[in-house]
């Protein structure tokens, strides 16, 4: 059976409406037309679902005493969370696509990582290389066209060009298909994490950075790209907090992680001060909803 799509488009005056009429306050009339054609209704409602009744349940769709300015506020709060945790995962990615380029011209030569026999998967290492091959046919960045114009063989240009213009996700594919598990680890020793966790990892703030990158929802987002949790060192397995079964993954131990590669990439980083002092701010205080444990602030890599 069919399920056609029947809502109407609502006007911002019409927004506002439906919006009391199912019990939130909207104390400024003005201010809200402003944040409704400035941002719009869609996207703002992610951030007044924790304040919704559960579905079904009669009654008013809010808990009394939701407010709009407090949505707005949440809203606030997350985006200034997405600048911050893409500011710290820039440096990590430039730290991984360094050590990448560097390990790879330092195994076969600058056109090593062109080698089949690097990768332990044939069929994904030429997926990989079809789709660089086509960003490298198409960039416009000037030294990838110095390359185009200077050089005829090979025509990929070196390992160290293409570490800059490809995508973090890509990286991440390049890396973890690597065969030798010596090469892997190579690799993420200036990240001073083990390759079987690093793996994973990257894959994760992939999609953590995508998220921040394209202004989605992050505060309380569950993530169904988990990370592998390290035993060591000490300080780092102290301050992680152990999932909840098979939960989505939460924020925290997203943020414990990029913590301690920021120690080996940029110790002199005032980020966790800056996270805290944003954490503060939060709304509600709400900071369980992101995977914030009790007494978070006292595990060592907060200290």
């Amino acid at each position: 059976m069919s399920r056609p799509f029947v809502k109407p488009a609502m006007t911002i005056a019409q927004q506002i409406a439906h919006l009391q009429a199912q019990g939130m306050t909207v104390s400024d009339v003005p201010r809200a037309q402003h944040w409704l054609r400035h941002v719009s209704y869609y996207r703002l409602s992610a951030y007044w679902l924790p304040f919704e009744h559960p579905k079904g349940q009669a009654g008013p769709r809010f808990i009394a005493g939701t407010d709009l300015d407090t949505v707005i506020a949440l809203y606030e709060f997350d985006r200034h969370l997405r600048l911050l945790v893409l500011a710290a995962i820039e440096r990590i990615e430039v730290a991984i696509r360094g050590s990448w380029a560097y390990a790879l011209a330092h195994t076969g030569g600058p056109h090593s990582y062109l080698d089949a026999s690097l990768y332990s998967d044939r069929r994904i290492f030429h997926e990989n290389l079809s789709r660089l091959a086509r960003e490298v046919g198409t960039s416009p960045e000037t030294y990838i066209d110095h390359y185009r114009r200077t050089y005829d063989d090979p025509a990929m240009p070196p390992v160290w060009m293409v570490a800059e213009m490809m995508s973090f996700g890509q990286l991440s594919r390049w890396y973890s298909s690597l065969a030798d598990r010596a090469l892997r680890n190579r690799i993420a020793q200036p990240l001073g994490l083990p390759e079987a966790v690093l793996v994973p990892l990257l894959k994760h703030l992939s999609t953590v950075r995508n998220s921040c990158a394209h202004h989605a929802r992050l505060w309380n987002r569950g993530f169904l790209i988990r990370m592998k949790l390290p035993i060591k060192p000490a300080p780092l397995a102290a301050t992680l907090q152990p999932p909840a079964g098979a939960a989505p993954a939460r924020l925290y131990n997203s943020l414990v992680l990029v913590r301690y590669l920021l120690t080996q990439v940029d110790p002199a980083s005032g980020w966790p001060i800056d996270l805290k002092a944003l954490l503060a701010t939060h709304p509600t205080g709400d900071l369980p909803a992101m995977g914030f444990p009790p007494g978070w602030a006292q595990r060592p890599l907060w200290l």
